[in-house]
């Protein structure tokens, strides 16, 4: 997925200064303290010198395909990433707080479903399992190079005990170029230890669902065909899927029962569709990634580019995101899904000149959902990530919120269930959902509100390029995009911008109307 950076822009466009938003770091230790106690150091120190001393042989690795990436990433965390000494693991708990669950007692650990091994899903297992609720992560493509620009804030980093090894670039620098070429540098506001992480899918999913693995959930390989609901209130749901765990390519037919599902599986959601969550209108990303001469990639080594102009999307961007030893180039639409192929082959003509010919190793493709489900939740079924819709207009950010909500889904389910020890229901699954929408809601509509006034003509994002030129937006737009975070910024220079975008938009459309006279009288 992409992140353009510019949530904290579009509050000050828009006059949204008025949302606050505390910050996200404690926030997130604020939430997670109410289900269970923090992480013992020594698990963290553990893992964190597992991970790292199996990560080494990553970055020598080059990018050649599926089957070689699927090798990597095996190398990457391998199965030396153990879990937990199960003494550490019976002090975390030990030291969970007291919680009261309206659930009845099962008399057993509570049994649930992940259904997808993205960032949503692996961060959900992790949760659940970490509070030794009985968990279940089935992922068919444990190889999975979902096509995705890989944008991580530096937030994710420390909030999701991200290492450094997943993470193969450090980007302090993001090109903007306008239709008319027009180029301006944002991240002249960041600090030394400041940047955007640039992660592969395959690598940073990988490690996640590893981790989960470490603290006790069962990794199945498995694709889910179909799920039978309970025919009383404590019943339980029957999830039917083909297990490819054999090697086989079509796999075995297997069932398992549980008391709760959780829907990680992205946008074509098999369990949404199961609880008729309903439609939405959906973006196609489509992604090539490209080796470029060294000489070239050097150029990207800390620096990616985004393009905007209706030759290469109509409504979205064209990016060049660099990866460890690659360049991914992609582009969006929602309005022409059609002509995709052709944004794209724009896309790689205007980056051209600095992306030289690379060679194409890898085309991916895939849609993007561009608004919530109507439903999110039914009974003891949720949903999150790209099912359940969390991906950001304008920017296209995902996979934070797609992390963020797996672990908020999972930290209600542990609260609700007293750890693993009585049943759920939807009141419990729906805290998650309140508290989600209390904490985003003014984020999805600003940049809704942004998408809509600067991606409607190549005259608006000329006015949008221009914009970002200023030294107070790009300073809001990284603090709101690396840390998750949107205070009110100085009334003077908010009203200050306010007048800037107005005008650059009346002198943008001026011109516009002179080019288009130009063309009538020739």
């Amino acid at each position: 997925r992409r992140s353009l950076n510019l949530q904290r822009t579009s509050i000050s466009f828009a006059s949204f200064s008025k949302f606050k938003m505390a910050s996200i770091a404690n926030q997130a230790v604020a939430a997670r303290a109410k289900v269970v106690a923090p992480r013992s150091e020594s698990r963290r120190s553990n893992n964190a010198a597992q991970i790292a001393s199996s990560s080494k042989s990553v970055k020598q690795a080059t990018f050649a395909g599926a089957k070689k990436l699927s090798a990597v990433s095996s190398n990457f965390t391998g199965a030396q990433v153990s879990r937990a000494s199960s003494a550490a693991q019976s002090a975390s708990r030990d030291l969970a707080m007291e919680i009261v669950a309206g659930g009845k007692p099962l008399g057993r650990k509570l049994k649930v479903a992940v259904v997808g091994g993205g960032p949503a899903g692996g961060c959900a297992a992790e949760t659940l399992a970490e509070a030794g609720i009985e968990t279940y992560l089935i992922e068919r493509k444990l190889d999975n190079c979902k096509p995705c620009g890989g944008a991580i804030p530096l937030c994710m980093v420390d909030e999701f005990d991200l290492p450094e090894e997943i993470i193969d670039r450090k980007v302090t620098r993001m090109r903007m170029i306008s239709p008319s070429n027009r180029e301006v540098d944002i991240g002249s506001t960041l600090s030394e230890n400041e940047y955007i992480g640039m992660c592969r899918r395959e690598i940073m999913d990988d490690f996640l669902r590893k981790r989960a693995a470490s603290f006790g959930a069962n990794l199945v390989n498995g694709l889910m065909t179909g799920m039978e609901k309970p025919t009383t209130a404590d019943g339980m749901y029957k999830i039917m899927y083909n297990d490819y765990s054999d090697g086989s390519k079509t796999g075995t037919k297997a069932t398992l029962e549980v008391d709760c599902v959780i829907g990680a599986d992205g946008a074509n959601s098999k369990v949404a569709k199961d609880i008729d969550a309903g439609d939405y209108d959906y973006a196609i990303a489509f992604q090539e990634r490209m080796s470029i001469p060294e000489d070239r990639m050097d150029y990207y080594k800390d620096c990616a580019e985004m393009y905007v102009g209706d030759d290469v999307s109509p409504d979205f961007y064209g990016w060049v995101f660099p990866k460890y030893d690659h360049v991914a180039v992609g582009t969006g639409t929602v309005v022409n899904k059609k002509a995709i192929k052709q944004y794209q082959t724009a896309t790689r003509d205007r980056s051209a000149q600095k992306c030289g010919d690379g060679k194409i190793i890898r085309v991916e493709a895939h849609p993007i959902p561009e608004h919530p489900r109507p439903r999110r939740i039914q009974d003891r079924v949720a949903l999150v990530g790209d099912a359940a819709g969390y991906v950001t207009k304008c920017s296209g950010e995902g996979i934070y919120f797609a992390a963020k909500s797996g672990r908020m889904c999972a930290e209600a389910i542990v609260e609700g269930s007293n750890n693993g020890a009585n049943q759920i229901e939807e009141r419990d699954l729906r805290t998650y959902l309140d508290k989600w929408d209390k904490k985003y809601w003014a984020t999805y509509k600003v940049l809704d509100t942004l998408q809509k006034v600067f991606y409607r003509s190549n005259a608006a994002r000329e006015a949008f390029v221009e914009m970002c030129s200023d030294e107070y937006v790009q300073r809001m737009t990284f603090d709101s995009y690396l840390y998750k975070t949107v205070v009110p910024g100085n009334p003077i220079d908010d009203i200050k911008l306010l007048g800037n975008t107005v005008g650059s938009i009346l002198k943008a459309n001026a011109l516009r109307r002179e080019a288009k006279k130009s063309r009538v009288g020739v």
